[in-house]
């Protein structure tokens, strides 16, 4: 199979029989037509330009900040009770849990709430609008699909795969993270360092020391139309722009224990001076009609049921063809930020 896809979640979001509270929208604050300052990791790829000629038309006005996931986290928390955001999505569960335990979120209950799935975010102060697959991407004209990985460790651990994958540079971006995590899980020890065996450190060393170094400002398949590497993580949804960019026929690894996925959220940012401007917004933007069309833009899987009925059949039957991996989020949320200054310090090059 040329691609794969991941529906994590797909089929509780299609079996969605339940409905949710609606928001107030009346606006009595005053503050509908303010320029709302939006937060997010999710920006990349022609999604943000996207976002905002979208909700202009839809009579918004808003700024977008993007950061990689880890450091916009970082910057939510350390502005603290001056914030400059009013909202945030994009960010996975395992970043909005920790903004949530410094009391950064503000409740609330969006109209669309009752076509998605709850548990895929927390019901209370984010919500989900996304699921996104994070894969191993090859070249085709480099690698025939019988010759492909079966799993990350394949990497560093078979001979044939040594120095032709992208490693990466830089643990700042929820991606990154999310792989690192999603490798040193397997190797759970209470008695290890930060919960994790010796081997399961082994791996993360044998992953930088036999990888291509990300290249900064470089694109991974103009790496791989340039035959620097033949392989390297990516988002799900950025794989169809890049093969039309780059002239680059992608395959994609299925791994017998599936893949790791983030669910991108929605949030309120406590202490926002436009909070009716942001329901308003979050209304629009997490609605069936507009995450539709998001979908159809970016091959992505939506949470909304509405949006996944607009779905390409296509695109969902992809998505399902590899399951999940299945992990231990408040796990991975507890250590992250240690496992990263580990890795930064003992195994980055």
């Amino acid at each position: 199979m040329r691609r794969q896809f991941i529906g994590a979640g797909l089929a509780a979001a299609l079996l969605l029989t339940g409905c949710g509270g609606s928001t107030d929208s009346s606006n009595e604050g005053g503050s509908e037509g303010a320029t709302l300052v939006i937060y997010t990791n999710s920006n990349s790829d022609g999604k943000g330009d996207w976002l905002e000629a979208q909700a202009t038309d839809a009579g918004f006005n808003i700024e977008i900040v993007g950061l990689g996931g880890g450091d916009l986290t970082n910057r939510i928390i350390a502005e603290g009770g001056n914030p400059v955001a009013d909202l945030v999505f994009g960010l996975n569960n395992m970043y909005f849990e920790q903004i949530k335990a410094e009391d950064l979120l503000e409740p609330y209950t969006p109209e669309w709430s009752g076509d998605v799935d709850e548990s895929l975010g927390d019901g209370e102060t984010f919500w989900p609008l996304v699921q996104q697959g994070i894969v191993l991407a090859y070249n085709t004209d480099a690698i025939a699909e019988g010759d492909a990985p079966s799993d990350w460790t394949d990497l560093w651990t078979d001979e044939q795969y040594k120095g032709r994958y992208e490693s990466v540079s830089t643990l700042a971006g929820a991606t990154q993270q999310i792989i690192m995590a999603s490798i040193l899980t397997r190797y759970q020890d209470e008695s290890g360092d930060l919960g994790i065996s010796d081997e399961g450190w082994e791996q993360v060393q044998g992953y930088f020391e036999n990888g291509s170094k990300a290249v900064e400002g470089e694109d991974l398949f103009a790496r791989m139309a340039a035959g620097t590497v033949d392989m390297g993580q990516m988002t799900i949804s950025g794989i169809p722009a890049r093969e039309a960019q780059y002239g680059v026929t992608a395959g994609v690894m299925e791994p017998e224990i599936g893949v790791p996925y983030a669910v991108e959220q929605v949030g309120i940012i406590k202490g926002t001076d436009k909070q009716d401007e942001v329901e308003r917004f979050i209304n629009w933007f997490g609605s069936g009609e507009t995450q539709g069309a998001f979908a159809a833009e970016f091959a992505s899987l939506p949470a909304n049921q509405k949006a996944l009925e607009m779905t390409d059949p296509e695109v969902l039957a992809a998505y399902e063809s590899i399951p999940p991996q299945e992990l231990d989020w408040l796990f991975i949320r507890d250590n992250i930020s240690q496992w990263v200054e580990k890795i930064e310090l003992e195994y980055m090059p």
